[in-house]
C-alpha cells in the first residue's frame, strides 16, 4: 500500500478512539447517536450523517455553534475577514418581498454530488461512504478548484502558518479546509461540537443524526415538519437541512 494510501485511510478513520465527553451546560445530557467505529472500520453506506437547522430557534447574535467549532477544530481567525478561515458562519437572509430576516449557520452542506469533489485534480475532495465530505490535507494541492465549485462558499484556503494543530483536525499552510461534521467525534458515537453548544445555550436549533434510520430524530423531524436545502435547484442533495426558510 502507498504512503497516500495510508495517510488518507489514518485521515478518514478520524480519530475514533478521541476521549469521550465534553463538559456543557449543567443539565443537558447529550446521548450517543450511534455505537463508536474501530479505527480500522470503513465507513459504512448504511447511514448517510446529516444535520436539520431549525432557523426559527436560531437566535440572532448568538454565534455558540461557531465558536465551538473553532475551540474544537482548532483554527482561528486573523482579523482579516477575506482571508480567514470559516469552517462554520452566522449569515443573515433576508426575503426582499417581506423584509423578514432570519439568522442562520452555513457550512459545507455536505452533498451527495458534492460540486467540490468533482473538480478536485488529485482526489483531496472526497466524500465518505456515509455522506462526510472531507479535504486529505496529506494530497491537497492548494489549487482552490474546489472553492470556485462550491456554491455555499463553505470552503477556506490556508494563507498562515498553522501552529499545533489538533490531532484529530490536521491543518497546513496553503491547503484547504471546511466542516468535516466533527468527524472524529461522529466515529466515535458523538454529536459535532455545534451541535453540543447550541443544545447547551438552549437554543436547540441543530440536530445530527442518520438520514437513512427512520427511527433517528432528524428523520423523524423531517418526516414530520419538512426540511429545505439551501439552492435545492442545484440538485446537489445536501445533507444539511433547514427548517423555517420560507
Amino acid at each position: 500500500m502507498s504512503g497516500t494510501d495510508t495517510s488518507r485511510r489514518r485521515f478518514l478513520a478520524g480519530g475514533a478512539a478521541a476521549a469521550a465527553g465534553l463538559l456543557v451546560a449543567p443539565g443537558v445530557m447529550l446521548l450517543p447517536v450511534a455505537r463508536a467505529r474501530a479505527p480500522e472500520e470503513p465507513a459504512s453506506e448504511a447511514q448517510r450523517w446529516g444535520l436539520l437547522i431549525d432557523t426559527t430557534r436560531c437566535a440572532d447574535g448568538c454565534d455558540a455553534c461557531v465558536r465551538a467549532c473553532k475551540t474544537e477544530n482548532g483554527w482561528e481567525g486573523h482579523g482579516r475577514p477575506a482571508t480567514d478561515p470559516q469552517w462554520i458562519r452566522k449569515v443573515k437572509v433576508r426575503d426582499p418581498r417581506t423584509g423578514h430576516t432570519q439568522s442562520l449557520p452555513l457550512m459545507c452542506q455536505h452533498c451527495r454530488k458534492p460540486p467540490c469533489v468533482d473538480v478536485c485534480p488529485t482526489g483531496a475532495s472526497m466524500r465518505r461512504a456515509d455522506g462526510i465530505v472531507l479535504v486529505d490535507k496529506h494530497i491537497c494541492i492548494g489549487c482552490r478548484y474546489c472553492m470556485m465549485a462550491c456554491p455555499y462558499k463553505a470552503r477556506s484556503f490556508v494563507h498562515e502558518d498553522v501552529h499545533d494543530p489538533k490531532p484529530h483536525a490536521p491543518r497546513g499552510k496553503g491547503t484547504v479546509e471546511s466542516c468535516t461534521l466533527c468527524v472524529h467525534r461522529v466515529d466515535a458515537g458523538r454529536v459535532p461540537a455545534c451541535v453540543e453548544a447550541c443544545a447547551a445555550e438552549g437554543n436547540g436549533a441543530i440536530v445530527f443524526g442518520d438520514l437513512k434510520d427512520p427511527r433517528s430524530e432528524i428523520s423523524q423531524r423531517l418526516a414530520r415538519y419538512g426540511g429545505e436545502e439551501i439552492r435545492a435547484d442545484l440538485g446537489l442533495d445536501t445533507g444539511v437541512r433547514y427548517l423555517g426558510l420560507s
